[in-house]
């Protein structure tokens, strides 16, 4: 009786186990196949020749999760997004079976990665993507602040003069040699190593700051450290951003560390908006403690100078995010991504991943063992889900799939698909790991994106 009994609380713990486990989608054959959805876009022209022999792509074209179709959150395994819509906790706990989320570009801020871990999907970025690009574009905006370039463009096209010395000066008023000056970058990532390579063949002398960054790199690059944020700013002439945004850095630049900066000096942000405060950054450029800004990236995206506490501030350049953008850097983010992807579906989660940038959370988050494929029984090992055709297809909010809507890259053949998505539970409570994760704090983020 005891042995029946002590049987009956083991089942009855393994079923509250199971409850927090997503169905398994483990060895399916290659028709029905797992659906991978484009979030924020309708372009799968890159990623279908990548995928569609191992998934159906599904493109929404959706801003919000409010307008993504109920078949996508109910069956998608894997979703592509771009940075234009957000994922929070509460947008994740709409999708049933998705097991990873690869950003098309290098910032990650846009989702919950530790919500994701708790809910057993992986998160993915593509760092690589965009570092020369980002690392030109910051370079550009820190020699027009320096050379005033777009001002005396704006006075020439205005029909201001310049035949004398004394119109010169007043149209070039503020034009500044760069030999010699101080060019601090906080965040020494990928772009942020590019960019001091580049300062420093225009004659900067560069210092960094960069908390997360191992002792000695400084050593390799021929840079120099600062031990605190205090430090770099008391020392730069100019200062350019180049981290990650979280919950620790949030309004990094803002009016108690605008005033620890040197009378007069430069801001560059080319990372995200949100590091810097723009009243105080616009206060400060009225008031000429910042002798001028250039921004690629703002707190409130699209920009306008019409409106928001930056619309009246002189001395400012700002560009629509676009500091990522070229043809060669979307292809190849997008290819890097959609080959994450195919990672995922052939391999296993996270092992097979190349950029998971929430590993950590997601091992402490899976408290329970993952399903194997011999252990799943047939009538749920694939055979009942993905009901989707193959190749591409759009997923209208108010609407079935599109089987219509140019269906490509159809493939033919018998031979089952073998995919290694493991089902990975999510208790409701996981608690997440108190410190910003090494991936978490990563510096390298272009403004992409």
């Amino acid at each position: 009786m005891a042995l029946m009994d002590k049987h009956k609380v083991k089942r009855q713990r393994l079923d509250r186990i199971c409850e927090g486990i997503r169905p398994p989608i483990l060895n399916g054959p290659m028709h029905p196949r797992p659906l991978v959805a484009l979030l924020d876009g309708r372009d799968c022209t890159v990623e279908m020749p990548i995928l569609k022999d191992v998934a159906t792509v599904a493109f929404c074209d959706a801003q919000s999760t409010q307008e993504i179709h109920e078949k996508v959150l109910n069956e998608a395994v894997a979703a592509l997004l771009y940075h234009t819509i957000t994922l929070s906790r509460d947008d994740l706990d709409k999708f049933k079976g998705l097991r990873v989320i690869v950003r098309i570009g290098s910032g990650f801020d846009n989702v919950d990665i530790k919500a994701a871990a708790e809910l057993g999907i992986a998160v993915c970025n593509v760092p690589a993507a965009s570092v020369e690009e980002t690392a030109d574009t910051a370079m550009c905006l820190i020699l027009n602040l320096y050379r005033r370039v777009t001002w005396m463009h704006q006075a020439l096209r205005e029909g201001t003069r310049a035949s004398s010395v004394e119109q010169i000066r007043e149209v070039a008023g503020g034009a500044a040699r760069i030999r010699g000056e101080t060019l601090g970058i906080i965040g020494l990532g990928r772009v942020g190593q590019a960019v001091a390579l580049r300062a420093k063949a225009f004659g900067f002398g560069v210092i960094f700051y960069d908390p997360y960054l191992p002792d000695g790199v400084e050593r390799s690059l021929g840079l120099q450290r600062m031990a605190t944020l205090q430090d770099l700013l008391i020392h730069s002439d100019c200062v350019s951003l180049h981290c990650s945004l979280n919950e620790h850095n949030h309004h990094l630049i803002n009016d108690f560390t605008i005033k620890q900066m040197r009378q007069g000096a430069f801001l560059v942000n080319t990372a995200r908006g949100g590091l810097v405060d723009e009243k105080a950054l616009a206060q400060a450029l009225k008031e000429g403690r910042i002798r001028g800004a250039a921004l690629d990236v703002n707190e409130t995206e699209p920009f306008s100078f019409s409106q928001g506490p930056l619309k009246d501030a002189p001395n400012l350049i700002c560009t629509p995010h676009t500091s990522w953008y070229s043809e060669q850097a979307s292809i190849e983010a997008r290819e890097e991504a959609a080959r994450e992807v195919r990672r995922a579906i052939t391999g296993r989660i996270p092992d097979s991943l190349k950029n998971c940038v929430n590993k950590e959370y997601l091992m402490a988050a899976s408290q329970w063992p993952s399903m194997e494929a011999t252990t799943v029984h047939s009538e749920l090992n694939g055979a009942a889900a993905y009901r989707f055709p193959a190749g591409l297809i759009g997923v209208a909010a108010g609407g079935l799939p599109g089987a219509g809507a140019g269906v490509e890259g159809i493939v033919t053949g018998s031979l089952p698909l073998a995919h290694g998505i493991a089902p990975v539970s999510h208790p409701p409570h996981t608690p997440s790991p108190g410190q910003p994760s090494k991936a978490e704090a990563d510096r390298d983020i272009p403004s992409d994106q």
